[in-house]
């Protein structure tokens, strides 16, 4: 397991390399080709402004989300992913202890509104789960990357609904899965990326990073 202070390959975006990312849509030719060329935000950056969808449909952004709360940010893939289903399912355990705390649990995933409510209800979650479906938050932390051509094709077999990038309607997008511990003013304490999308942080290191976040 590996925070962003301790990635296998750091990756990091220059201030100025960041507001410009931050600053407009995510293009087919600016995106990461590869989960390993992707650019994570890190300690100390502050979580940007984007939009996404609740399970009904309806418009918010993570501003509204945080809103001046404590917060672990969580970004998975989809619930087609097992990892990610896993991963959803063990910080569910640790959510009570989080909340203790006095944290509360966002989580963003590529998936439809309709499928996230399907999810949180098979799952029984009681944190908040928002679709990102036009990738706008993962863009802004820096997730985003472009599926290989072979990837595409194996998932496009086993009838995985990805989203499509703009700008290039046959290629299709998603976020390196991430979590962040945020602090009541927005700003990063603990971040944790890894490339390789098994690789996930558990609860037990998610409730130590943020017993830390609030010393």
């Amino acid at each position: 397991m590996h925070s962003l202070t301790a990635l296998r390959r750091p990756l990091f975006l220059s201030a100025l390399a960041l507001a410009a990312l931050l600053s407009s849509p995510a293009r087919a030719a600016d995106l990461a080709s590869s989960p390993t060329t992707a650019h994570p935000l890190t300690v100390g950056a502050r979580i940007p402004d984007a939009a996404v969808k609740t399970m009904d449909g309806s418009d918010t952004s993570l501003a509204t989300l945080l809103d001046g709360k404590p917060t672990v940010l969580i970004v998975f893939r989809g619930g087609w992913c097992p990892y990610c289903t896993q991963h959803m399912a063990e910080l569910a355990e640790a959510e009570p202890k989080l909340m203790e705390l006095g944290f509360q649990i966002v989580a963003i995933s590529t998936d439809q509104p309709k499928n996230i409510r399907f999810l949180t209800q098979e799952k029984h979650l009681t944190y908040r789960l928002l679709s990102d479906r036009d990738m706008h938050a993962s863009s802004a932390l820096g997730l985003a990357y472009r599926i290989d051509a072979e990837t595409q094709k194996k998932y496009a077999r086993w009838n995985i609904d990805l989203p499509a990038v703009p700008g290039d309607a046959e290629a299709r997008w998603l976020p390196v899965p991430a979590a962040f511990v945020i602090a009541r003013d927005g700003t990063v304490r603990f971040a944790h990326a890894d490339p390789d999308y098994k690789i996930r942080i558990s609860g037990e290191k998610l409730l130590a990073a943020a017993r830390d976040a609030i010393r």
